[in-house]
């Protein structure tokens, strides 16, 4: 159970926590800069950063799904005509 902050050791616990957050924001605000630094890199040697985007989040999930959502998506393009 954590020490109710005010004074004392609860206290100072609890900046250690939101410091150590704010450096892990910071952190990730570089790592999104450094991101889109990519995409744009590979925008101007002709790559669609959208679809790359896509491709990302495919990449990340797990593959029974993501085999799951291609058959969907099959179905449902065969269904209203997108083949």
């Amino acid at each position: 159970m954590a020490i109710i902050p005010g004074t004392g050791a609860g206290a100072e616990q609890l900046t250690q926590f939101i410091e150590r957050i704010e450096r892990l924001e910071e952190e990730k605000r570089a790592l999104m800069a450094d991101i889109r630094d990519v995409y744009s890199e590979a925008k101007a040697t002709g790559f669609e950063p959208k679809i790359m985007r896509q491709l990302v989040k495919m990449r990340a999930m797990d593959r029974d799904i993501l085999q799951e959502q291609d058959e969907l998506l099959t179905t449902y393009r065969n269904a209203v005509g997108l083949v």
